[in-house]
């Protein structure tokens, strides 16, 4: 049985792990193996996620873990952008467990935070062709609100990404 919670030191390795591994999923074929292994380097390396799992505050709520015993299957993390706008920054799962319900659960204990931090509003970029990472956000009523140039791969072709939208009860 997989429970959500926040994450501790004892996740950092495990949240690494998860993350390149889902980086690597989404991104193969829409972005350059070099630029997949500089960011998961850059992004999901263990002085930076130790610091990320130890410091949260509004602006980020630390990492959330998806735990199937003691083995973290998904991560995921956000945080208030604005006074009532919060973001998801990243949001991944191990990608041998995709459809079995662990990203809607890491995505509802984000949400909770964020809602508790004053959130009306939720947004989320994903790659434009990630075919993985759009319908389940669509299916999760994000809607499509803009194309843009992503902010990290400025040497990237494909470096589009759609920033999508919701509302938050």
């Amino acid at each position: 049985m997989v429970h959500v919670q926040l994450a501790g030191d004892e996740h950092v390795e495990g949240i690494i792990r998860v993350c390149r591994a889902g980086y690597r999923d989404v991104s193969e074929g829409i972005l350059s193996e070099e630029t997949i292994k500089k960011n998961c380097e850059a992004y999901y390396n263990r002085v930076r996620i130790a610091t990320e799992v130890n410091a949260p505050t509004s602006r980020w709520g630390g990492y959330f873990v998806a735990l199937d015993g003691e083995a973290v299957v998904g991560a995921a993390g956000g945080g208030m952008i604005d006074d009532k706008t919060s973001r998801l920054y990243v949001i991944y799962l191990d990608p041998s467990r995709r459809n079995e319900g662990i990203g809607s659960k890491l995505l509802d204990a984000v949400t909770l935070q964020q809602q508790q931090f004053g959130a009306k509003d939720q947004v989320v970029t994903v790659q434009r062709d990630n075919q993985k990472g759009i319908p389940f956000y669509e299916a999760r009523r994000f809607r499509y609100e803009k194309e843009f140039r992503g902010k990290n791969l400025h040497d990237e072709p494909n470096n589009i990404v759609w920033q999508y939208r919701r509302k938050l009860s």
